[in-house]
């Protein structure tokens, strides 16, 4: 087999800024056939940041790729009824808009089975249906801080209150989990022959992922013991300074405990009760994490390089972003490849993480020009001229 492993899937996919795109250009990159459906103004995160040309910026082009453009004013009636078209043809419908916006324009699991009943309908919204905020808006910031991340990552000795990652995690956590649901619901469909409505709320997502750790005493009906996993929590839990920058060490073992200590000139340690057992150090990872900040200042990054590298301890640089695009082993592995496109001239991508052996993943496409491919795609779904055109406004 080659292609992907979703060669020959079809994705009407109306979803915008991050979250959805992020989830259909995983789809994209494992085969399918995304056709992105967006309105007249465009996706807006097709205008934020550098860019060539208008409507092509990068950030777009990061979320983008694999996919073809159509433009439907879905008010219109002759643009919604080209819709339906698609997804009569579609295996997969997926959309981040408000539950209440979907279904006035009929786009709800309901409708769209009745044209397609074997439609993998997929959503992705701030919340779950029928519970009481299933409507509010909801963005990443305010995942993030609602989720608890915020405060998580603003505790430490020199916070001053809950600060946001600097990153859209929430929304593209909650991509790849959408991406994964539509793959999943796809094998049910396989073995069933069913369709089914896919809902993945970015609050229960985000929840879901932070807490598995931080539950501690909660979960097993001792809360005085509290919420939150020490390890993580310490404040020396941070890439280690070093004589001239910062090293990132990690290490779980009692074998690799030893030989940490051992490189600090302190191998006595290990028969330290604090330290002399996994539970020991459990509950002195505070003190354990002080003496690995003290140590760590001992010698350079070049030297620790070499040192935790002969005794096989787990260890990395602590990479800025600029550090990333020059790192060795992305570099190796050729994680940011250059392609050409069209009209945008050579552009730097970020690679796709996972490998299929039989199938490979694959970029085909660059992303694509608002309404580019609107003829298209409306053509090969057997529409008319006229038709086109009227679903146009030509």
């Amino acid at each position: 087999m080659s292609g992907g492993p979703l060669a020959g899937v079809r994705v009407i996919d109306l979803t915008q800024v991050v979250l959805g795109p992020m989830g259909t250009q995983i789809l994209g990159d494992a085969g399918a056939d995304v056709v992105k459906v967006e309105p007249p103004a465009g996706d807006m995160t097709r205008f934020i940041g550098p860019r060539r040309s208008e409507g092509m910026a990068a950030y777009f082009a990061n979320l983008n790729r694999n996919k073809r453009s159509v433009v439907l004013d879905l008010k219109r009636p002759a643009a919604h009824a080209a819709l339906m078209r698609l997804v009569e043809g579609a295996d997969v419908f997926v959309h981040n808009m408000r539950l209440s916006a979907a279904a006035r324009l009929g786009l709800d699991y309901e409708s769209l089975a009745k044209v397609n009943p074997r439609i993998i309908h997929a959503c992705a919204t701030g919340f779950r249906p029928g519970s009481s905020r299933e409507e509010d808006p909801a963005y990443d910031d305010i995942i993030q801080g609602m989720g608890g991340l915020a405060h998580l990552n603003g505790r430490g000795a020199q916070a001053d209150g809950p600060r946001y990652v600097p990153s859209v995690l929430a929304d593209k956590l909650t991509g790849h989990v959408l991406a994964s649901s539509i793959a999943m619901a796809l094998f049910a469909r396989e073995r069933t022959g069913h369709g089914q409505a896919v809902h993945v709320p970015m609050m229960d997502t985000l929840v879901s992922f932070l807490l598995p750790e931080h539950m501690w005493g909660h979960s097993i009906g001792q809360p005085e013991l509290g919420i939150g996993y020490p390890r993580m929590l310490t404040p020396d839990r941070r890439p280690f300074a070093t004589k001239d920058g910062f090293m990132c060490v990690m290490v779980a073992t009692h074998a690799q405990w030893a030989r940490l200590f051992a490189l600090f000139g302190q191998a006595a340690l290990m028969e330290d009760p604090r330290f002399a057992t996994g539970s020991a150090r459990s509950d002195n990872i505070e003190a354990a994490y002080a003496i690995v900040t003290e140590g760590m200042k001992q010698r350079t990054n070049a030297e620790w390089l070499v040192l935790l590298r002969e005794a096989d301890l787990p260890h990395g640089p602590a990479n800025s972003l600029e550090d990333l695009l020059a790192d060795d082993y992305l570099n190796e592995i050729g994680f940011f490849p250059r392609m050409a496109h069209p009209t945008e001239g050579e552009m730097t991508l970020v690679g796709i993480p996972v490998s299929y052996h039989g199938t490979p993943a694959s970029i085909r496409r660059l992303a694509p020009h608002l309404g580019e491919h609107t003829r298209e795609v409306l053509a090969q779904a057997g529409l008319a001229e006229a038709e086109i055109a009227a679903a146009m406004q030509e």
